[in-house]
């Protein structure tokens, strides 16, 4: 009795250990190098994952109007997606922001994160075979000014580092996003731009609105006043005229961050918006 006691509490420890979640693996690499000014990737997957190939990857960009904000800010969130059975990789961008603090860099504007995050695009699907991601199966996200950079991924066609491989797509397949800025004529990147204040047309995603635009998903608080609703709302009704899949979440009595007091998702969402967006993605095989 005493030996088939002891079989037993082995055979259920076993069983608890072999039922446990699969470790989130991360690795960051320097995806770009601009006279000495090295972006990282951090790059989020289980080693169940690189089991097999074709692989969905999630490109995501934080929030912090282009001037603020860490890649960082993403990483938990990079964390649940990989435990989904996603490559997450949240990427650092150049911010308009001097070395003292104080803004905004005169040669760093919204249009060099743009640049960044095209070539993040082009990057990631150059190198899709590493973490066995199907090229065809790369979405952009992001929050409040990084969904404004995913969106350029897939829109400002005419802003790209002259240092890119132009035969490489920046396009995503899909896009999230989260509290997304969708129109750069505003007061702020007017500024940020200075001189150059001419480009903010090159950049809204609204004023390059086209055809064919990757299936998105977007979610947006009622009461944002960063991004107002009327806004969000023409971008709708736009993108729906051209054609183009957008399927939008709006919550009464929110403003911008959707995930106001939980600081697991530095308050960008909570587990319903993510189960939301995965359930998106699935939907049209990713």
């Amino acid at each position: 009795m005493q030996k088939l006691f002891i079989l037993l509490i082995l055979f259920l420890g076993s069983a608890k250990i072999f039922g446990q979640e699969p470790g989130v693996i991360e690795k960051t690499v320097v995806y770009k190098n601009l006279a000495g000014q090295e972006l990282n990737a951090t790059i989020f997957y289980t080693e169940a994952s690189q089991q097999k190939t074709g692989n969905t990857a999630l490109a995501l960009f934080h929030g912090g109007g282009w001037v603020f904000g860490d890649p960082s800010e993403f990483f938990e969130a990079c964390r649940w997606f990989a435990r989904k059975g996603y490559v997450a990789v949240s990427f650092q961008y150049r911010l308009s922001r001097n070395s003292d603090g104080t803004y905004p860099h005169p040669d760093i504007t919204p249009v060099e994160c743009v640049k960044d995050a095209r070539s993040a695009l082009r990057w990631l699907r150059s190198n899709a075979d590493d973490y066995n991601i199907n090229p065809e199966k790369i979405v952009a996200g992001g929050q409040s000014a990084g969904g404004q950079l995913a969106l350029s991924t897939a829109l400002v066609d005419g802003v790209n580092e002259i240092t890119d491989n132009l035969e490489i797509s920046p396009e995503p397949n899909a896009l999230l996003l989260y509290s997304s800025n969708v129109n750069t004529l505003e007061p702020w990147i007017d500024n940020l731009l200075g001189e150059r204040r001419n480009e903010i047309w090159e950049i809204s995603p609204y004023h390059n609105l086209k055809k064919n635009m990757p299936p998105a998903i977007a979610f947006h608080g009622d009461e944002d006043n960063q991004v107002l609703p009327y806004i969000v709302q023409m971008f709708k009704a736009k993108t729906l005229e051209l054609g183009n899949e957008y399927e939008l979440h709006t919550y009464p009595g929110f403003k911008h961050y959707l995930g106001e007091g939980n600081d697991k998702y530095s308050r960008y969402f909570d587990e319903e918006i993510l189960d939301l967006s995965v359930a998106f993605l699935k939907k049209r095989g990713f």
